[in-house]
């Protein structure tokens, strides 16, 4: 490990101080998450009576000091609402598991605290600044300038391999190396934990930069057309050679254009009934070997044998897990590996790849259900409810609707994977703010005329 790495890291919550003191609030809390996410190193350092630090703990941490020093009457505009219920159950869902397994209070408020730096404070911070239409169109731009950012170190990874994260901080940031090769080439990895996560990251700036661009949200960035922008984005994301991120990116653009065209939300709620049913099937252990090898075989003839292979080793590896999760169902195992499958000798039998199946195990369906209604509600209320589709290509919503797009789409990864991502929670937190003190659009198509009398309009201050 360099010297850097300390260096960085304990030198982030001057930076966010700092950020905070150059630029409106709600833009440097949208700086301080991106840049943390894609350019910090993937390290940790333990803290006494605290969870272990690291890049999005710091960012936090560097965000509530600068809220207390720059803008401590934030605190008072918060106002709870019964939309964030799933998130505060999904962050005191530790607590039950460890007093029902009799791990005592210490362990669950220990494991709550970790569960809430991660989830709860990335909530809360897109609660309390990203809580309406200019708030979320920033963190909108800010993810598709992320991607533009990754852009010439994707292609130095796709020549020279994954080495950025060596080469500057000292050491590989996942542990194996063959997970990086794909295809014949490479998979970049840059300054995340995994391909995956990158391949995710600019599936997610791509259908931004889509959207944005065909709605007229914006134009340029940096002086350079979005026309130009989005196709070097979007063949630089086919480039990092993540299958998953692909079917997503897909689902995304159907999603958007089927309510743009078709004034239709039906595939969003599909999606959405989709990822249910799997994890009610997959919970309940009513996908037997017969049925996987059915499944298997139907994908090995769609998307070829490599791929097919993957999904059957998650696919058994949860089946385990799974049955073990069953034994305890309602609060799960609690954390220590507890809810994972061992042999006589202790070896660790099975491979956790699947966020669910993580939550299933160690928290149980009360934690599955919490995390999965904290993910899946602000996007069925904003898209049903509050923001009819109909009203997403207006320039007002266009922003607020493609960060409702990837949330969802995030808790479909989660299916598959288990990368976590505090921006998506930034990004979930901001809607349930828009949902909580916002009234819907009335008549959007007015709006938008008077939007183009105007030749501009002007967005809600943050």
């Amino acid at each position: 490990m360099s010297p850097l790495v300390p260096l960085v890291m304990f030198g982030w919550i001057p930076m966010v101080l700092y950020l905070f003191s150059r630029y409106p609030a709600s833009r440097a809390i949208v700086i301080s998450f991106v840049a943390a996410w894609l350019f910090l190193p993937q390290a940790s350092f333990p803290l006494p009576g605290l969870p272990d630090y690291t890049k999005m703990s710091a960012t936090c941490y560097g965000v509530l000091l600068a809220t207390a020093l720059f803008d401590s009457g934030r605190f008072t505009t918060f106002r709870p609402h019964w939309i964030d219920i799933p998130i505060l159950l999904w962050c005191a869902s530790p607590m039950a598991s460890s007093l029902t397994n009799g791990l005592g209070a210490y362990d669950g408020f220990s494991q709550s605290l970790e569960q809430t730096i991660s989830w709860g404070l990335p909530y809360f911070l897109g609660r309390l600044y990203l809580g309406n239409w200019a708030g979320l169109k920033q963190l909108a731009i800010a993810i598709f300038i992320g991607g533009l950012a990754y852009i010439p170190f994707i292609f130095f990874e796709l020549r020279f391999s994954p080495q950025l994260h060596r080469m500057v901080y000292g050491f590989h940031a996942h542990a194996d190396f063959s997970q990086t090769i794909r295809y014949g080439g490479y998979r970049p990895t840059v300054f995340m934990q995994h391909g995956l996560a990158v391949g995710a990251w600019m599936m997610a700036a791509t259908l931004v930069g889509i959207w944005l661009w065909q709605t007229g949200v914006v134009k340029e960035v940096w002086g350079i057309k979005m026309k130009w922008l989005v196709p070097i984005i979007l063949v630089t994301f086919i480039l990092c050679k993540s299958t998953g991120a692909y079917m997503l990116l897909l689902f995304g653009l159907a999603i958007l254009y089927a309510g743009k065209y078709l004034r239709t939300s039906i595939l969003l709620l599909l999606i959405v009934a989709l990822v249910n049913v799997y994890l009610y099937t997959a919970a309940s252990g009513m996908i037997t070997p017969e049925r996987r090898e059915v499944l298997i075989e139907k994908i090995t003839n769609t998307f070829g044998e490599e791929r097919a292979q993957s999904l059957e080793f998650r696919m058994k590896n949860e089946e385990i897990l799974g049955e073990r999760a069953r034994e305890q169902p309602v609060f799960g195992w609690g954390g220590w590996g507890r809810a994972r499958v061992y042999d006589e000798n202790g070896k660790d039998l099975t491979v956790t790849d699947s966020l669910w199946i993580i939550a299933f195990g160690d928290r149980g369906l009360f934690g599955l259900i919490s995390m999965t209604a904290a993910m899946l509600i602000p996007p069925i209320i904003f898209s049903l409810g509050a923001y009819p589709i109909r009203a997403w290509s207006h320039p007002i919503a266009a922003s607020s609707a493609v960060l409702v797009t990837i949330i969802t789409l995030y808790m479909v990864d989660c299916v598959l994977n288990a990368m976590i991502n505090p921006i998506y929670v930034m990004a979930l937190g901001g809607v349930s703010g828009l949902l909580a003190a916002h009234p819907p659009i009335v008549n959007p198509r007015r709006r938008l005329r008077q939007a183009r009398s105007k030749e501009k309009y002007a967005l809600p201050s943050s």
